[in-house]
């Protein structure tokens, strides 16, 4: 409530600036019933915060903008805001890769236009972070227009569907549940009409997207969040596993600090090595992950696993003729 209050004094004087009343401390005082020194606080606010080019008028008793051309922000952000948006900013360009819709072109646009106001070097807004994704899938513009208007529009979506473990298309008829970034790629969260469940969808395999007429509900049982957060990776809605992993003493050091799931367990064990587990709705992002750390993690469970990651040795090792 006080922040909407000194907005809406600010608003007031703003007014009375631009109708040539000469507005001063008194003034605003009157009309909020608040002191003097509050009412030149917000004055001084205005002047040093907010980047009026207030200036006062001994004659007329009070303030006139040496620049008639000035707008008063419609929102006032503080510093810690202006940090979010620069970050929010970042991120929009970085995830992309460089490509950006006209629509998030437009809002970095009038995000940039605010932090250019409050910082005082331009090259701090490009130069104080950035996000660097090893890997990441851009994702065109027409499929993302779509499927977020579906989703929003709470209407069904048809498409093709190009499998990753299967040769050949399919036509696939969805309700879009959620749109899910991960790892630098966009995925679908949908119920599928074809599979009559929820399946997740790559926004890179899909093609000849259409927004149908008909409009569905999500189910009050299905929760996003718990969704998200069954199991490890991106594979959800089957049944779990728990994995364990032992990972060695250097290797520690890296694993102790990360989160792989909300509700894993760590043990560090005396020798410095580290068991993490966690479940896993299927091994096959999980066995990507475990490759990654090459011999300084061992699977302690399930032994399905094990043997999956002994058969990758034994391909790699064939590779390079060992």
């Amino acid at each position: 409530m006080g922040s909407k209050n000194i907005y809406e004094r600010f608003i007031w004087f703003d007014h009375g600036v631009r109708s040539g009343k000469y507005p001063n401390a008194t003034s605003l005082s009157g009309q909020f019933e608040v002191s003097v020194k509050t009412a030149q606080r917000d004055i001084e606010f205005m002047r040093d915060r907010l980047t009026c080019p207030l200036l006062y008028d001994k004659t007329s008793k009070g303030y006139y903008y040496e620049d008639d051309t000035f707008s008063l922000p419609m929102v006032y952000l503080s510093s810690e805001e202006l940090a979010s948006l620069l970050i929010a900013r970042k991120f929009l360009q970085d995830i992309s890769g460089g490509y950006i819709g006209k629509e998030l072109s437009a809002i970095i646009e009038k995000i940039t236009t605010i932090l250019k106001r409050h910082v005082a070097e331009e090259s701090l807004i490009d130069n104080a972070l950035s996000f660097q994704l090893i890997k990441y899938s851009p994702a065109p513009e027409e499929i993302f227009k779509a499927v977020l208007e579906s989703c929003l529009k709470m209407r069904s979506l048809s498409f093709t569907y190009r499998s990753l473990t299967r040769d050949g298309k399919t036509i696939r008829t969805v309700d879009p549940y959620h749109l899910l970034n991960y790892m630098g790629t966009w995925h679908l969260i949908a119920y599928c009409h074809l599979r009559h469940a929820l399946r997740n969808f790559v926004f890179g395999r899909m093609a000849d997207l259409k927004v149908l007429e008909n409009t569905f509900t999500i189910p009050k049982s299905f929760n996003i969040q718990e969704h998200l957060q069954s199991a490890f990776g991106i594979y959800k809605g089957l049944p779990t596993k728990e994995v364990a992993l032992r990972f060695s003493p250097q290797q520690a050091r890296w694993i102790i600090g990360q989160v792989w799931h909300k509700d894993q367990k760590i043990k560090v064990n005396k020798d410095g090595s580290l068991d993490l587990s966690f479940p896993v709705a299927s091994f096959r992002e999980v066995m990507m992950e475990i490759l990654k750390h090459g011999s300084s993690v061992e699977v302690i469970r399930p032994k399905a696993l094990s043997d999956l990651i002994k058969e990758e040795a034994q391909k790699i090792l064939q590779i390079y003729k060992v």
